[in-house]
């Protein structure tokens, strides 16, 4: 502990010395989203001008604040002024930044977003009124945008690793106690509760027993635990060690997609940190607790991301999917008692730790509470990840939080969880939590919602989900190998004009026997962009049925007729 405490002490004072020292700071958001956005350019212009005039300003890498549809951003602080957050920058805005801002007594406040702390300038509005900001409850994103994640003294400054030294003195079955008691379910889509599945693999036979952590995330439009990973991966191994240390775990696996590689970079620093500071590796901080984790990339195929392919992977073998029971929790990695989470529901652990089950449950609803991070995209204006209070209504995040429809085409519908999520109406009032999303047909998933405006064609999107299902499918199983074939050949047919009577019917009774008789979860849900497609614009269906599409997209198309005319004809 007396290491673990100096290096606390020293990380305070230089983050202390960060935030009110005497020299100027530059933070630049360098995620993926990011880079891709121009921010390493920016930053070289900031840094060419300031030696251009014989001044100098300390940079620090931050990973992305959630705000993607802003960026490039970065942070400056000038001493006695608050940290301010400047968005989107170009090389030419970034030079100005430097000349009126940090070298000037200027702040440029038409360039910034909000300003983080109470101090001047008082002309620069609150970060936390900004539109995004103002509906966000920033907990496993605190630090996201804020903090080097390749520097653990800035997760230490911050509260990092208390939590788990909390944990090392209680007894583990309290821990799961109070997991009980916030009500935690899996962020990764099943939304299972937490603590049975520590309990479960707690409870298992074998002297052996694993935590894996999902860091996968197949789903197109879902990009959060990506963002945790570059952001803030010290959140998540914190909650690695809670639940090694609680279920009796020795070694530990983190899974990530081979197409994340700045978070493969990012957790594999920090995974070394945490060896150097003695928070891995044998009899860690003087308790007795030994625990390692080991860095695996995926195959980059989305069936990865079930928990027993991903075992499979792990292990050496193709990663398919097997049948249960016997669950992970009793028989997982090697035949070993598994526990495997991914990287949001980890990055919770901490907080429920540190600061109980009743302040977890302040936000969010009696049966879905806490907060989720969804990741906005498609025809919105404001696109990112923002963490949301849940319970909150698809149709407020949609409109409020990401600023409605991106020019003048109307939004038509919206695509939550994922490939095997479903098509909802984007005016649908519905909470977003497990259960209400389950009753729409569609899923939360790992919190993808991608708005669709009157430019696409429902059935055309249902027809690329399901030809992503079937190309991604591992063929073991009938249903899923031969059903989704046959629900794509009808769904091609309507987008061809080849559309037969009674497709309709084909397709709502092929897709219930797919979704209740395959074997894992990607066979079960593939169906649902079908389905809830036909539930919620079944007039759209029709209309490709008498050789229109309402969008114009489709081949079949003559120019499109207006939706109801051509239902009715």
């Amino acid at each position: 502990m007396k290491r673990l405490d100096q290096l606390t002490r020293q990380a305070r004072a230089q983050w202390d010395a960060l935030i009110r020292g005497d020299d100027p700071v530059v933070w630049v958001a360098l995620g993926l989203c990011s880079q891709a956005a121009g921010a390493d350019a920016v930053a070289q212009a900031m840094r060419d001008e300031l030696t251009a005039r014989g001044r100098q300003a300390r940079f620090v890498r931050t990973g992305c604040m959630g705000l993607c549809y802003l960026e490039p951003t970065v942070i400056v602080r000038k001493p006695g002024c608050a940290r301010i957050v400047y968005g989107p920058l170009d090389e030419n805005s970034a030079r100005r930044l430097v000349t009126e801002c940090l070298l000037a007594d200027g702040f440029c406040p038409d360039l910034a977003i909000g300003k983080i702390d109470a101090d001047p300038p008082e002309d620069v509005p609150d970060l936390a009124d900004h539109p995004v900001m103002r509906h966000q409850v920033r907990r496993v994103m605190q630090h996201c945008g804020l903090i080097d994640p390749e520097d653990l003294s800035h997760y230490l400054a911050n509260g990092g690793y208390e939590a788990f030294r909390k944990a090392l003195a209680t007894p583990a079955d309290q821990i799961v106690e109070r997991l009980k008691e916030s009500g935690l379910r899996g962020r990764s889509g099943g939304g299972f509760p937490v603590w049975r599945k520590w309990e479960f693999t707690r409870n298992a036979e074998g002297a052996q027993r694993y935590v894996l952590c999902n860091a996968h995330e197949g789903d197109p439009g879902a990009f959060s635990n990506k963002l945790l990973a570059e952001s803030d991966p010290h959140a998540f191994l914190e909650g690695m060690l809670i639940a090694a240390f609680a279920v009796g775990a020795t070694q530990g696996y983190i899974y990530m997609a081979s197409e994340y590689p700045l978070a493969h970079q990012r957790v594999s620093t920090a995974i070394e940190q945490l060896r150097w500071a003695g928070l891995l590796g044998d009899d860690i901080l003087g308790s007795g607790f030994s625990f390692d984790i080991t860095l695996r990339s995926g195959a980059g195929v989305f069936i990865s991301g079930e928990e027993t392919a991903q075992i499979a992977s792990i292990e050496g073998r193709r990663g398919a999917p097997a049948p249960r029971p016997p669950y992970p929790g009793q028989s997982g990695i090697a035949g070993a008692p598994t526990l495997v989470q991914n990287v949001e529901t980890l990055a919770n652990v901490p907080l429920i730790v540190a600061r109980g089950g009743e302040w977890f449950r302040a936000v969010g609803t009696s049966g879905s509470p806490g907060t989720k991070a969804f990741s906005l995209s498609g025809r919105l204006a404001r696109r990112g990840v923002f963490e949301l209070p849940l319970g909150m209504g698809l149709s407020h995040v949609v409109n409020d939080v990401g600023g409605g429809a991106r020019d003048e085409h109307p939004l038509k519908a919206v695509h939550t969880g994922g490939p095997p999520g479903g098509l909802l109406p984007a005016n649908i009032e519905v909470p977003l939590d497990f259960d209400s999303m389950g009753e729409t047909g569609s899923l939360m998933g790992s919190g993808g919602i991608i708005a669709i405006d009157d430019h696409t064609c429902v059935v055309d999107l249902a027809r690329h989900f399901m030809e992503f299902a079937q190309d991604e499918a591992c063929g073991q199983c009938v249903p899923c190998r031969n059903g989704n074939r046959v629900l794509l050949d009808i769904l091609t047919g309507l987008t061809q004009g080849q559309g037969t009577p009674g497709d309709l019917d084909r397709l709502l009774e092929l897709g219930n026997v797919v979704r209740l008789t395959s074997l894992c979860g990607l066979g079960q849900t593939a169906p649902n962009p079908i389905l809830t497609g036909i539930r919620y614009f079944r007039s759209e269906f029709e209309a490709h049925l008498h050789g229109t599409c309402p969008a114009g997209v489709c081949p079949l198309s003559a120019p499109a007729e207006p939706l109801a005319e051509a239902a009715a004809s």
